[in-house]
């Protein structure tokens, strides 16, 4: 028997009916509650929320204009602007019904015995109810998160020419609602820049959604960025919006876009070009408006011309492009980006008061800083947590995954230093492509990437 959960508060001066409704509900909900009199919703809001408010149209006698259910939706909504209700209409009455829907309503049922009919319209909209209210835990996260981020580095904090001319483009394309596509190595900063495109965007206010399609296992592709119904598969226990729906309006920022199956990009196409997504089970397509932007360091024209990407794609998503340098190309970033780092993790630490002497400068400027920010960051961090005075005058730096890679058995027994330097060997040789470096080591994309992840490569 599935689990009861959601809260009902049904409010009709028909005693018979609320007994009724309370004793048909009562299999599919966990908590309902009954009011016969409306003066008393408000108090009643005070002490307990509810998911779904089952409200009818008409309560004096002889009235049935729907006007007093429409004053106590209102108040209702006053108090709670997130409110769903579900009004109760005379059996028959279309168009009181539809203008429920019109002044706000989620829905509304007839006052007739049609158990199954109440039931299901009831289950409906708390599924919406529970949808609207991920959607706006979300958008809450997001909003704390784009504060967070504003706090962090921006890339205009950079010196170099080719970080200006990052930042102007940005400045240029951020209004707009062109497709971007962002292209640079592992660790360049590709997501802070799409971050910066979607805060000074007109879309500022709305889900910035990443999407890691390196992560994705094929199987759920299509389940993820589309949705699904209930029912869908095995283990579809409820409907569930897929990302596209929960980002629209706002921007679906589409991480590792090279390493996608060719499989999958036409499905990915489609969506963009129609700008609306099947959920896996369903025929009826849901309308989406998102802005997307695109990174990878995949080099798309090579793979075009060796068919691995699909053209009409690439157009699709690359309006604009930007590319951003490596860090051993722009050095002079080092100072203000390490400055940056080692006050972040001497706060995160409680190490305040730390320094770089000049010789430690001098070792990151020395540095080809293969991983790029991401690996000076992680250096930064490692150099906080293992300083001991308040000058930190020498730096411990990795010697990078290609040269960790030996023809010979690397000079330690310790597994995880072999199977770093195989997997690196491997996307070496495959010049960065996941899924021929995946195959040639006999495992799946999703478990290469997460080892990627765990090995900093």
């Amino acid at each position: 028997m599935p689990r009861k959960e959601g809260s009902i508060l049904i409010i009709d001066d028909n005693n018979d009916l609320l007994i009724a409704l309370k004793l048909i509900l009562a299999r599919s909900f966990e908590r309902i509650d009954t009011l016969r009199n409306p003066n008393l919703i408000l108090s009643t809001l005070e002490k307990q929320a509810y998911d779904l408010i089952l409200l009818d149209m008409n309560f004096k006698a002889g009235q049935v204009t729907g006007n007093e259910g429409i004053f106590w939706m209102n108040k209702i909504r006053e108090k709670d602007p997130n409110a769903s209700v579900v009004f109760i209409t005379a059996y028959g009455d279309v168009e009181l019904a539809i203008r429920s829907l019109k002044e706000g309503a989620v829905d509304f049922i007839m006052k007739s015995w049609d158990e199954q009919k109440i039931l299901s319209t009831l289950i409906s909209a708390f599924e919406l109810r529970k949808s609207r209210m991920e959607v706006s835990l979300l958008k809450k996260k997001q909003a704390h998160l784009t504060r967070e981020l504003e706090k962090d580095l921006s890339i205009c904090s950079c010196q170099s020419v080719a970080m200006t001319e990052v930042d102007q483009m940005v400045a240029k394309i951020a209004g707009t609602d062109a497709s971007v596509l962002i292209l640079g190595e592992n660790g360049t900063g590709k997501e802070v820049v799409a971050r910066e495109i979607h805060r000074l965007s007109e879309r500022r206010d709305e889900i910035f959604m990443k999407t890691d399609l390196g992560a994705l296992p094929e199987t759920l592709f299509e389940s993820e960025l589309f949705g699904h119904t209930k029912g869908a598969f095995t283990d579809a226990k409820e409907e569930r919006d897929g990302r596209f729906v929960i980002a629209s309006g706002g921007t679906l920022f589409l991480d590792e876009i090279g390493n996608l199956p060719q499989g999958l990009q036409s499905k990915l196409l489609s969506a963009l070009q129609n700008n609306e997504v099947y959920p896996v089970g369903s025929s009826v397509p849901r309308p989406v408006d998102v802005r997307v932007i695109s990174a990878t360091n995949m080099p798309l024209r090579e793979m075009i011309a060796e068919k691995t990407f699909r053209e009409d794609l690439y157009y699709r998503i690359n309006a604009i492009e930007i590319e951003i340098p490596p860090l051993r190309k722009r050095k002079e970033d080092i100072p203000v980006l390490s400055a940056f780092f080692l006050k972040k993790y001497s706060d995160q630490y409680r190490k305040s008061g730390l320094k770089l002497a000049d010789s430690a400068l001098g070792q990151l400027k020395q540095h080809p800083w293969p991983g790029n920010i991401r690996e000076l960051e992680h250096t930064l961090e490692k150099a906080v947590i293992l300083s001991e005075k308040g000058v930190i005058s020498h730096i411990s730096l990795s010697t990078g995954p290609d040269s960790s890679f030996k023809q010979s058995a690397p000079d330690t027994l310790n597994l995880e230093e072999h199977e770093r330097a195989v997997i690196a060997q491997a996307l070496k040789e495959e010049h960065g492509n996941i899924s021929a470096a995946a195959k040639v080591l006999g495992i799946n994309r999703s478990t290469l990437y997460q080892k990627m992840k765990k090995y900093g490569l």
